[in-house]
């Protein structure tokens, strides 16, 4: 159950006649009055004698009681209160009471015979009700009504679980604002699937990816098609901003322009600053190489350099500082909004998805340390540099590889958060792995069948060597592994990892051992893209020639003298030290 606390207004007969208009809205039906101050008010949704000019005037009296000095400019407040999809349709009678306990909480009419403020309730959807009132007391004093969002948030909790409603994970005050009920509406009158605000703060989260000044930062706002307004000191210094869409237009017929900081509490610019400050500042060694990298080289090399970074942030989630992990994990939605920005078709909404719901959880009040995830806002430049990927050949199978890190990347984040009691961040982050698991599939199916195919044609004789080889270095998982359909991928990798020198089973038992595997779906898969990443293989083997009877022959007699191919051993060997 969300109760949405709206900014003060100033006119209350207006918000009443949108709260009683049917014929503009498709959820405004049957419009009538649940509960009141005095439980007698006029309603002019079932009473034909009752006007809202009688409403109006009703709640109004107090306020025009006072002195025309003393009456509050905005003295109207309002919140709605609607309950999830998938709870049980209210009666009236339950509303009633839910709209009660929310005046008493936040300080508008708390009972007890403590002056209150006057109040109704109206009902004119199954899923929802409005509070509107008037911000002076009985007596013509000010409520005390200080942060009563976070009082209706609290009580609400109570509410659900009293009720047996789906029970929203508490929020710490760090969630971006919800758009209105009057923003909703204005996207639905125009036909857009988000509102203003909501559409705004996904550009701006995309064009911050991996952005490192103010000017690449308003130059990806302009590219986007936003309108910008600048705020500067008098000595010329920029100080903010606001962004509109070109087609959202008040009644005057001007854009509406919305600050960064009220899209959400880091888009502020001088919060936005902070990470490509960060990006100035010393990291430690073994991860400066990664983070100054000077360019992409191509959707899929930005994709397979993501999936490094990514699998190094993974570590520094799970052991490494709070100031730092929160760090990571900012930079982890930084690297979701890239990916989706430039993901192929097939992919594109889940990604997106992925993206809009992690965003909740890259926030926490575990204030992030800046520099040490130099390395993901490098991946989250190189995704925008390369390009849009195409959605086969290398292209499609490094985005696969990648996506397979983050749902790992995300998840921890999702354990992160929940060992530190933030529930609607853990969430959110379950969410996008859920999300991520969907693109995965998608973007998975056409690399892996071909690994699985030139699994099932490798030779009995090779597919029992890989099934011992499997054995001794994986023993508690090679039952599982076997039985799964990405075993044949997985051999076929083995294969072409032997072919080209890699000392197999110290592979394999390395990347089996950095990370638990119990959340993955398959781990033959997991252990595919891990092994293809370290051992520098093509992520798409579909333009490779099968191994030949005396390439097998050959790599056999290397690994089992212990000798390799010049060279290729040395660069898995130390692809494994920087992956650790």
């Amino acid at each position: 159950m969300i109760p949405s606390v709206n900014p003060s207004g100033s006119d209350t007969r207006g918000l009443l006649y949108y709260l009683y208009e049917t014929g503009k809205y498709e959820d405004h039906t049957d419009p009538h009055l649940v509960a009141s101050f005095d439980g007698m008010s006029p309603d002019p949704g079932r009473d034909p004698s009752a006007t809202l000019t009688d409403l109006q005037q009703l709640l109004d009296q107090p306020v025009m009681a006072l002195a025309k000095h003393a009456r509050p400019a905005k003295h109207v407040w309002h919140t709605s209160v609607r309950a999830d999809p998938g709870d049980r349709i209210l009666s009236d009678e339950e509303w009633a009471d839910i709209a009660r306990r929310i005046v008493a909480a936040t300080g508008i009419d708390p009972g007890d015979g403590q002056p209150g403020c006057r109040w109704a309730a109206v009902r004119h959807a199954d899923d929802h009700i409005h509070i509107v009132a008037t911000l002076v007391t009985e007596d013509g004093h000010r409520p005390d009504d200080f942060r009563s969002g976070a009082r209706a948030q609290a009580e609400a909790r109570l509410i659900e679980k009293e009720l047996g409603l789906h029970q929203v994970a508490p929020g710490d005050g760090t969630a971006a604002q919800r758009p209105t009920s009057a923003e909703r509406h204005k996207a639905e009158r125009q036909g857009r699937e988000r509102t203003a605000r909501e559409e705004l703060r996904e550009t701006v989260r995309r064009a911050v990816a991996g952005a490192r000044s103010d000017e690449e930062f308003f130059d990806r706002l302009a590219a986007a098609g936003l309108l910008i307004r600048k705020r500067a000191a008098p000595s010329g210094d920029l100080l903010g901003y606001k962004v509109a869409l070109p087609d959202d237009l008040n009644k005057d017929g001007e854009p509406v322009f919305y600050p960064g900081a009220r899209l959400a509490p880091d888009l502020s610019l001088p919060r936005i600053r902070e990470r490509w400050a960060g990006d100035a500042q010393d990291v430690p060694a073994a991860r400066r190489e990664d983070a100054t990298r000077t360019g992409p080289g191509g959707p899929a090399a930005a994709r397979r350099g993501t999936a490094s970074a990514v699998w190094q942030a993974v570590l520094v989630v799970e052991h490494g500082e709070d100031a730092v992990a929160a760090a990571h994990i900012a930079a982890a939605g930084e690297v979701l909004d890239a990916l989706a920005k430039t993901s192929a078709a097939h992919t594109r909404r889940e990604l997106r998805d992925a993206a809009t719901a992690f965003e909740r959880a890259s926030r926490s009040h575990v204030r992030a340390v800046r520099g040490h995830d130099r390395a993901l806002r490098q991946a989250a430049r190189d995704l925008v540099q390369g390009g849009p990927a195409l959605g086969r050949g290398e292209d499609g199978a490094a985005t696969a590889m990648t996506i397979d890190m983050l749902f790992f990347l995300i998840t921890a984040a999702a354990h992160w958060h929940a060992r530190k009691g933030h529930a609607q961040q853990a969430e959110a982050a379950t969410r996008a792995a859920a999300h991520l698991r969907t693109a995965y599939q998608a973007a998975a199916a056409q690399p892996l069948g071909v690994l699985y195919q030139r699994g099932r044609r490798l030779s009995r004789p090779m597919l029992q060597r890989q099934t011992v080889l499997l054995r001794e270095a994986l023993p508690e998982l090679a039952e599982q592994i076997l039985a799964e359909p990405g075993w044949y991928a997985l051999a076929a990798t083995l294969a072409e990892a032997e072919a080209a020198g890699h000392d197999t089973p110290v592979l394999l038992s390395d990347v089996a051992g950095r990370r638990e595997l119990g959340t993955a779906d398959s781990v033959s898969d997991v252990l595919v893209w891990r092994m293809r990443r370290t051992a520098d293989l093509p992520a798409d083997a579909s333009h490779l020639p099968e191994t030949s009877t005396a390439g097998r022959r050959s790599a056999t007699r290397g690994t089992t003298t212990g000798r390799s191919a010049p060279g290729r051993q040395r660069s898995g060997e130390d692809t494994s030290r920087k992956a650790r």
